[in-house]
């Protein structure tokens, strides 16, 4: 943050560390200073308009005149534009971009946290195993993905794209000198060679494989996000698509292969991957590893307790109250195996017991509960095994205090054949940490006494990471309370958050009316899940008419009807950003 504070701090842009590095003038640098303080104010985006009159006079609109300043920031890359009604590469009138929102860039932010954009190449020396030869390869990738963002924002001959262009060739240059110099077996390459792939075939196979070796979310795998990757412009694109259709040699080569899923909207999506035998091939030194994760598929269809969920999306993906986001990223931190080693070390924890926590999430339904459980196990890479509370209950005294048993009995055996620590997920599980009764009047209640009891002794000795959702925690028996390290409610969303949920689950390549108002929109007190439940059910009203436009009266109407559903609230768990 040392080149944030300097840029901030520092009365003479021209004296702070980045400038020489912004290439611009220092009328720029000073506007670019003042988004920046903004932005770290907690103001994303500001209409170009405002930040001029900021600076400059309003008398005989002399702030208009400074529309260059923009134009230029926005040319170097160091600001976007960000709208929803309007294609990123479309052009748009000087009269128009008054009235546009801009943001400080991606390409920026690094600039602001690594103080430079010196491109080092690598050593011109020999690969000493195919992990070395794959490091500059996925560099490589990103490369490329930082070529297609710059592209979405402006022309093919811009500074910044002849720049990172010219790094990308003597970067390729480079990784061919090492391979024409390595004599150790390099299999993706190998693949290569066999195959004859062509670049584009080759760079597509190369980030679909980043994908898999990566613990990010999944970027990479969707078939618009491959294209741009390898195409300079639209018409390239649609020329492109055809190294990913059936048929194709990546395809029918077996070297990758695609699955097709339904979108929330109706449309179908195709999700890419690396097939399975050149994975295999690939990833050779990975294979144990590779071989467990199949046997806890496997050994989930051989009982019908759990579901596995492999969660796809992280921490950063979800939109949560600024107290609950900050606990939580403070609880992902102790449970950093660093932390936990030197937790160990103290003897505050055993040394053979793993990474420990037992966890609630209470809140309204639709405020996230589910999804950040989710979210929260990837960001600790683990797989879920998620349990419905609600089938515990059994007809049959008795059965319902075996069952409890069974749970973590069963979580435990799948645990120790697979040397794998997954999330155990309890949902709706309101009626295991409710009160317990103090008389008893029937044998259901006995039963659910005992139910209970177990379930304590199990909470009090588990050995892993537990997470339990409920809607209240008022209602839960104080025994059960003191057990869980941490209880962490889940609020629903405020305006500024409703209105930060509707820009990012907005389709951008919609059309939307002139007046169309977000803000006007995330009035209404609607949870994330409502507020994702709207858009979904909108969409399927406006893409049935003849002129498919977004209207605020569209999303009013269906507002309107959830506000007084009696469903309302229960029709999703969670929300995450697009």
């Amino acid at each position: 943050m040392k080149y944030l504070i300097d840029f901030l701090n520092n009365k003479n842009v021209e004296k702070s560390r980045i400038f020489s590095h912004l290439k611009c003038s220092t009328e720029e640098a000073i506007l670019l200073k003042l988004l920046t303080h903004k932005y770290i104010e907690g103001i994303e985006s500001i209409v170009v308009s405002s930040l001029l009159k900021e600076l400059y006079e309003e008398n005989n609109f002399t702030y208009i005149k400074k529309i260059s300043i923009i134009k230029n920031l926005l040319e170097l890359g160091w600001i976007i534009k960000n709208t929803l009604s309007q294609n990123k590469n479309f052009e748009i009138s000087d009269i128009e971009l008054l009235n546009t929102n801009i943001s400080p860039s991606t390409t920026f932010f690094k600039l602001l946290e690594n103080g430079n954009f010196d491109f080092i190449l690598p050593e011109k020396k020999a690969y000493i195993d195919h992990l070395e030869y794959l490091k500059d390869q996925f560099l490589r990738i990103e490369l490329y993905q930082k070529l297609s963002t710059l592209r979405n924002n402006f022309k093919e001959d811009s500074p910044n794209i002849k720049q990172l262009k010219q790094r990308l060739e003597l970067f390729e240059k480079r990784i061919q000198e090492r391979i024409d110099i390595s004599k150790c077996d390099i299999p993706e390459l190998e693949i290569i060679t066999k195959n004859n792939l062509t670049k584009k075939e080759e760079i597509i196979f190369l980030a679909l494989l980043k994908e898999e070796y990566s613990s990010e979310i999944e970027s990479l795998r969707d078939m618009n996000t491959l294209i741009s990757l390898i195409s300079e412009d639209e018409y390239e694109k649609i020329k492109n698509r055809t190294i990913l259709e059936e048929g194709s040699k990546l395809v029918e080569n077996g070297i990758i292969d695609f699955d097709e899923m339904l979108t929330a909207f109706g449309g179908v999506t195709r999700s890419f991957y690396i097939g399975d035998e050149i994975l295999q091939k690939i990833m050779r030194n990975n294979r144990e590893k590779t071989v467990k994760k199949a046997k806890l598929n496997m050994l989930i269809k051989e009982q019908d307790i759990f579901e596995l969920i492999e969660p796809k999306t992280t921490l950063d993906d979800v939109v949560l109250h600024t107290k609950t986001e900050k606990i939580l990223q403070n609880l992902l931190k102790r449970m950093d195996k660093e932390v936990v080693s030197r937790l160990k070390e103290w003897g505050i924890i055993e040394k053979k017991r793993g990474i420990d926590a037992k966890i609630i999430f209470y809140g309204p339904p639709g405020t996230g509960k589910t999804i950040t459980a989710l979210s929260l196990s990837k960001s600790l890479k683990k797989s879920v095994l998620n349990f419905d509370c609600s089938k515990i209950l059994s007809q049959y005294i008795g059965e319902s205090e075996k069952n409890v048993r069974k749970i973590f009995d069963t979580y435990y055996d799948l645990k120790s054949k697979t040397k794998s620590s997954p999330v155990l997920l309890l949902n709706e599980a309101d009626q295991f940490l409710s009160s317990r009764s103090s008389s008893i009047h029937s044998s259901a209640d006995k039963m659910h006494n005992q139910m209970q009891n177990i379930f304590l002794e199990q909470i009090e000795n588990f050995n892993g990471i537990l997470i339990a959702t409920t809607n209240l925690l008022e209602n839960i028996d104080m025994a059960f309370s003191r057990r869980f390290d941490y209880k962490i409610e889940f609020k629903k969303p405020n305006f500024s958050q409703r209105i930060l949920l509707f820009r990012k689950n907005l389709p951008e390549n919609a059309l939307y009316e002139e007046n169309f108002n977000i803000e006007e929109l995330a009035k209404y007190s609607l949870t994330g899940g409502q507020i994702k439940l709207v858009i979904k059910n909108t969409a399927l009203n406006i893409a049935v008419q003849k002129e498919p436009i977004w209207t605020m009266a569209a999303f009013k109407n269906v507002i309107q009807r959830e506000l007084i559903s009696s469903f309302g609230e229960n029709n999703t768990m969670g929300f995450i950003v697009s």
